[in-house]
């Protein structure tokens, strides 16, 4: 028997969504991998399909004409932007690059599962700091864990899968105290569905300060999930490690073509966000009114927080068709999907009591 390296035994393995039930024959609503449910613009799908003529071909590593459209976007140089196999790739980059054995990486808790793997699979070690009671990232615990092993902080905003955001100002008076030798990563995979005016703004925070990355991806407001197309903002130093460690050739030209275009169609793509925010507000306000404990989110999706009842109210999701992301223990995450998804998890929540110990 062949035995893993001993950081790499401990690593839990990541699940992803589930697409199926079993024992159910209607319709099924996958609310469980915070995916976008409309379907690639009709330009987009174009682009892609001109570029799948190149398939014999290796992609441009340097993307320069996507390159050049998010420098202009951001104001930064081409020099600042450098991509990877979605904005998880671009994470793992950024650990693999400045973070080893004796390392500690930060990040709050709970949080995007991927960081405790990425982490681990680097021979770093997580510091996890828990979510305050009302599921916010606790700035000053997350301060008070830095040590002379610190190596990299994780901001997840909107957070996954809390859909709770950080502020602005409280972003800024933490990255104040952080030492300039720490990277801070303001991971900002949701930002398109955020709309709080005091939310954290990643880009004016980098501006301000040398030791800050930002992530962002086409994943989900652009609803490319399955091309993998996810990017870091970060300064030459910074961008130098990231492309040493890099796999190459990880973005397909089709998967550029297509972030092309979907720069292009903004606004018709804005439109559908514009849909999905307020599919997010009355899915939110219907749980409210039936009792069941949601916090406002800023993402895509919603949390139930739900504790040692989130298995049972999984289960019966699932067995009427809805498939949701549960978290044993803590909560629920579901996507927002369709409205005739979104009308499902609801008649489905309606029909199960709110409170714990009332369930069928």
């Amino acid at each position: 028997m062949i035995e893993q390296r001993p950081h790499i035994q401990v690593i839990p393995g990541y699940k992803p969504g589930k697409s199926t039930v079993d024992g159910w024959d209607g319709p099924v609503h996958k609310l469980s991998s915070n995916e976008n449910p409309y379907l690639p613009l009709p330009s987009v799908i174009e682009a892609m399909a001109e570029a799948v003529g190149n398939m014999h071909r290796y992609p441009n590593m340097d993307a320069p004409e996507l390159t050049r459209l998010l420098a202009q976007r951001y104001g930064v140089t081409d020099g600042e932007v450098a991509f990877g196999c979605g904005s998880v790739e671009v994470a793992a980059q950024l650990i693999r690059a400045f973070a080893g054995a004796g390392d500690e990486v930060i990040y709050a808790w709970r949080s995007f599962e991927a960081y405790p793997i990425l982490t681990r699979s680097a021979g770093a070690t997580p510091r996890e700091i828990p979510l305050t009671p009302d599921l916010h990232h606790d700035l000053p615990a997350m301060l008070a864990a830095i040590t002379d092993k610190t190596r990299v902080i994780f901001v997840c905003t909107p957070n996954n899968p809390t859909g709770t955001v950080v502020g602005h100002e409280e972003l800024r008076a933490f990255l104040a105290k952080v030492p300039s030798r720490i990277l801070v990563v303001v991971d900002e995979a949701y930002v398109h569905f955020q709309d709080d005016p005091n939310a954290a703004r990643g880009i004016d925070l980098y501006r301000e300060f040398e030791n800050v990355a930002v992530l962002h991806t086409f994943s989900k407001a652009y609803g490319l999930a399955g091309l993998r197309l996810g990017y870091a903002i970060a300064r030459p130093d910074v961008q130098d490690g990231l492309r040493k460690v890099a796999m190459p050739f990880a973005v397909t030209d089709i998967a550029q073509a297509a972030g092309v275009a979907s720069l292009a169609a903004e606004d018709e793509l804005r439109e559908r966000i514009d849909v999905l925010i307020a599919e997010r507000a009355r899915v939110t306000a219907e749980l409210q009114r039936m009792g069941w404990p949601i916090n406002p989110s800023q993402a895509n999706f919603v949390w139930l927080q739900l504790d040692e009842r989130t298995d049972e109210v999984q289960a019966y999701l699932n067995s009427h068709g809805v498939i949701a992301r549960p978290f044993t223990g803590e909560g629920i995450r579901i996507t927002i999907g369709s409205r005739e998804a979104n009308d499902a998890l609801l008649a489905v929540l309606a029909q199960i009591p709110s409170s714990v110990g009332e369930a069928e």
